[in-house]
């Protein structure tokens, strides 16, 4: 007999198993996949965690503050429901965790940072809206896999011990709710399958489960992986049309049952329609999982235009406000963008999301990160390898020629070379003088005043049309699903309650299933690095309540 049965084999699960077992509780860890897909999505992130006031920061010149970060939250965030409560009260412990105890903590347990630190989702428009005020990014030595490496160590360890068990290819159907009260769960068991992390597994089912315990813990993730559960949530009210065709962040298997589960037992789902999504996203030539996008992070320079061939206006952005942008991109009717750069813009400023695409930062070796980035010719190997593979990149020496492939590509949206011409010859006609009416010009010149940016992340501005910075590259971008910004409404314990807001006894969740905490720590937006960060602590916090 378990004391505590956790499921979902992620992040959240990992730490949350971890919590319970220091305190001498006996887990059951159950995941629907195998031993090689320990630590779920966290393993395929680029590692990015949102903490505040930190060595990293200071040595590169960074005020920042614990007051700062939670004013950039709270305006991006913009709460604004009854049962945002919760939520609210999550996000302020979180930021007390992230501005205090957290880096330390994690320091301890073996986590390290690359020294620069990123500026992501920079908002463009008031002080007191949405955006990250200051650089707040920080990628861990290793990438997804270096996060997830000492929480699986650790729960190991209590494996060792005898106070945790796996149960994998153990997939949930049924909470067993009895008075009331969470007492366990059942499912089905899968055949087994030594398909690589991420592959499609197999669903044939060789037989069933019972097991019950004094408290459920559910970490299952969330839907993105299930495009049509997306679309039913998609908030068309502030979003637009959804889109028929997106490219998924994640696999197949992140499909949201657990959550659905919950709900039938009779568990409280908020915030629903609120959701994470990018909008440059481009189809893997290498995929790993159906219908694999990986996301550009893109660096200020890259000029935006949308399906129509007209450029977007600030604050869209590449880097400054990703739902925004989103919006912006389905006013047109349709699903597609497009980046227009030059190759000395694609060799300083394009990073791909995942530690599977960046394998200098997720070996952990300063010696890989110069050879990759600063001593070779060339873009860094990965995104040499998607220009030269990528269904979604057009190369060309002339203009003519590169909107005449943009144009095979989206055949039945063709741009006007002329159009594209005449607003890329507006924007290079402002580099050369210091005064400057272009918001995006603005915006590089005022990103290369940091030391960060100027010295990887951002291009020296230059023209685009001038040969010699060539050649020309341009990139359909597609909308690529991610993370589910609402889920099961918990407290800040974790304790899930119900959709009448009484408690749920037994019954407690964290991670993405629970919107990152509280059933939607985030708001209506993410100021990136709180994904890893949300999962971590309310892991942390369910797995010392239960």
């Amino acid at each position: 007999m378990q004391d505590v049965i956790v499921v979902g084999g992620g992040l959240a699960g990992l730490v949350a198993a971890q919590e319970a077992a220091s305190r001498d509780k006996r887990v059951l860890l159950l995941d629907q996949e195998g031993s090689q897909s320990l630590g779920g999505q966290a393993f395929w992130s680029l590692g990015g965690l949102f903490m505040v006031d930190t060595p990293e920061q200071r040595r590169m010149g960074i005020r920042d503050t614990h007051a700062l970060a939670t004013s950039d939250w709270m305006g991006s965030a913009q709460f604004d429901r009854p049962e945002d409560a919760n939520p609210r009260r999550v996000a302020e412990a979180y930021l007390a965790f992230a501005a205090g105890e957290m880096r330390p903590w994690l320091h301890s347990i073996g986590m390290r940072w690359f020294p620069v630190v990123g500026w992501a989702e920079r908002g463009g428009e008031m002080a007191h809206g949405h955006g990250n005020s200051v650089p707040r990014f920080h990628v861990t030595w290793g990438t997804g896999p270096g996060v997830v490496a000492p929480f699986e160590r650790l729960v190991r360890a209590q494996e060792d011990a005898g106070r945790i068990r796996f149960g994998f290819r153990h997939r949930v159907t049924h909470l067993i709710v009895e008075n009331g009260v969470a007492k366990g769960v059942r499912g089905e068991i899968l055949a087994e399958d030594q398909a690589d992390r991420g592959k499609s597994t197999s669903r044939e089912v060789v037989g069933d489960f019972e097991h019950r315990a004094e408290a459920i813990v559910v970490t299952s993730g969330g839907i993105g992986g299930d495009h049509e559960r997306v679309r039913h949530y998609w908030p068309e009210d502030r979003l637009g049309k959804a889109p028929k065709r997106m490219v998924s962040g994640v696999p197949d298997y992140v499909d949201g049952q657990m959550q659905r589960v919950a709900e039938a037992a009779g568990a409280g789902i908020i915030n629903g329609d609120r959701m994470w999504h990018y909008t440059e996203g481009v189809a893997n030539w290498d995929p790993i999982w159906p219908n694999h996008g990986i996301r550009i992070l893109p660096g200020p320079s890259s000029m935006w235009f949308d399906a129509l061939g007209t450029r977007m206006e600030a604050p869209y952005m590449p880097g400054f406000d990703s739902l925004g942008t989103l919006k912006r991109i389905l006013s047109t009717g349709y699903e597609h963008s497009w980046f227009v750069l030059t190759q000395k813009i694609i060799e300083k400023e394009f990073a791909l999301s995942g530690s599977e695409q960046n394998p200098d930062l997720t070996s952990g070796k300063w010696r890989e990160v110069l050879k990759g980035r600063l001593m070779s010719k060339g873009a860094p190997a990965p995104v040499e390898a998607f220009k030269a593979h990528g269904e979604d990149f057009v190369v060309a020496d002339r203009l003519e020629d590169l909107v005449a492939g943009m144009n095979k590509i989206t055949p039945q949206t063709p741009v006007s070379f002329e159009r594209i011409r005449d607003q890329i010859l507006a924007r290079d006609a402002q580099i050369d003088s210091p005064y400057c009416k272009d918001a995006q010009v603005t915006a590089i010149r005022g990103a290369r005043n940091y030391r960060g940016d100027r010295l990887i992340r951002t291009a020296k501005p230059h023209r685009i049309l001038d040969a010699s910075n060539g050649p020309l590259i341009a990139v359909r971008l597609n909308i690529l699903t991610r993370k589910s910004l609402g889920g099961l409404h918990t407290d800040e314990t974790g304790q899930v309650l119900r959709a009448d807001g009484s408690v749920f006894e037994g019954l407690f969740a964290a991670g993405e299933v629970a919107g990152f905490g509280g059933g939607g720590y985030h708001g209506y937006n993410a100021l990136e690095g709180t994904f890893l960060g949300g999962c971590i602590f309310s892991g942390r916090a369910a797995g010392r309540a239960v």
